[in-house]
């Protein structure tokens, strides 16, 4: 799966291809012949380039081909370093600039390369950053005049993001939570209800975050009890609790499917009910839960908001989000009839079908500590989608 730091490098490489092309190509653009994908394959001086969208493309490094080693974010050439042809590996980043090959290949004058290992550098870097300065939630307010967002984190906490005209903006496809599906988008785009991750600085006391970067999309949010299972459809119908109605839940393969231990489900339910953070400053994470070590999403692999697991975080409990992101898989034919679960989906191709994004089992006793499921999805909401920088790993 493309991922939203290849994004990233995609759009850097396109912008070294457009200005160096625009310095460079002069009367003879119509002669040249570009693409940017990764490579899969090299034979001696042949390469197979597997572009971002479109068929394979045979590239031929031709002799005296001008090759460059390009750090992922760069978009000026000036800082990029030589290479040779035989430095580049599969699985490298590649944009290619040449003439068109009579076999619909390229015959390659100049390579800028993004090395693998430098962009998984990147991506690890980025998966930090997301993780020590994200923030998610549902949007419950939204101040266009001043650009300001309020983010509902869970039932008792709210994070206003601050954004400016150098705020960057992402917007989840309708139908899909890939970042390589993700369009650029605009703070007008974002509506009370939607999903949204934010990067930036935090203040002090952790309620506030000036974004550099934000994602948002609009999901359907599901909490009640599954009243029929469709193995050989790979769906199941849930009595929705929210929207007081049946509703048809298709599973695809970016479904993620999780199951919380009793005595946790029993843990939250009892912060919810009592109206404080689902998890105290410091405390450990409930039996059948791991520590969350690192980064990691439902979703996506992405950094779940805020701090490490189990310690403390700005202005209150621990991230007991990154503690639900750790819990074990589970596989649709483990669910059973009358199972309480919460789910995030995505629209489907009618009103009373959606596919599901991420699926919460074992959640009988936080919904029972929020009879109208609104609280308990609240509590969910920073979790239930992944966040860039995992996407990038993300």
């Amino acid at each position: 799966m493309l991922r939203l730091t290849v994004f990233a490098l995609a759009v850097s490489l396109s912008a070294v291809s457009t200005l160096h092309a625009q310095a460079a190509d002069g009367q003879q653009a119509g002669a040249v012949a570009r693409s940017l994908g990764t490579v899969k394959s090299i034979s001696g001086k042949t390469l197979v380039l597997k572009p971002d969208s479109g068929a394979e493309v045979t590239v031929t490094v031709q002799e005296g081909a001008r090759v460059l080693r390009l750090a992922p974010g760069q978009t000026d050439l000036k800082a990029a370093t030589p290479m040779t042809a035989e430095e580049i590996q599969v699985g490298d980043r590649m944009l290619v600039r040449g003439r068109a090959a009579d076999n619909q290949g390229i015959a390659a004058v100049q390579i800028v390369v993004m090395k693998q290992a430098d962009v998984a550098q990147k991506q690890q870097h980025e998966r930090e950053d997301w993780q020590k300065r994200g923030a998610g939630g549902i949007v419950s307010a939204i101040d266009a005049a001043s650009g300001a967002i309020t983010v509902s984190v869970t039932p008792t906490l709210s994070v206003a993001v601050k954004t400016s005209k150098d705020t960057s903006y992402l917007r989840y496809a309708p139908t899909s939570i890939r970042f390589s599906d993700a369009q650029k988008g605009t703070l007008d785009q974002i509506k009370a209800g939607d999903q949204l991750r934010a990067r930036g600085n935090r203040s002090a006391d952790g309620k506030e975050i000036t974004a550099e970067e934000v994602i948002s999309g609009s999901f359907r949010n599901i909490a009640g009890t599954i009243t029929s299972i469709d193995a050989a459809g790979n769906s199941i119908t849930v009595k929705d609790i929210l929207a007081k109605k049946s509703v048809v839940v298709k599973f695809n393969e970016d479904s993620q499917l999780r199951k919380l231990a009793a005595p946790m489900a029993q843990r939250l339910a009892f912060f919810l009910k009592a109206g404080n953070q689902p998890v105290q400053a410091g405390a450990q994470p409930a039996s059948g839960a791991q520590p969350a070590a690192g980064t990691g999403g439902p979703a996506t692999g992405a950094p779940a908001t805020g701090a490490p697991a189990g310690g403390p975080r700005p202005g209150g409990g621990a991230d007991f989000q990154q503690i639900l992101s750790r819990i074990p898989s589970v596989k649709l034919a483990e669910l059973q009839k009358e199972d309480a679960v919460m789910i995030v989906a995505m629209q489907g191709a009618s009103p009373g079908e959606v596919t599901a994004v991420t699926l919460l089992g074992g959640v009988e006793p936080i919904l029972t500590a929020s009879p109208d499921g609104m609280s308990a999805a609240a509590l969910f909401s920073g979790w239930n989608l992944g966040a860039p920088g995992g996407d990038a790993g993300p």
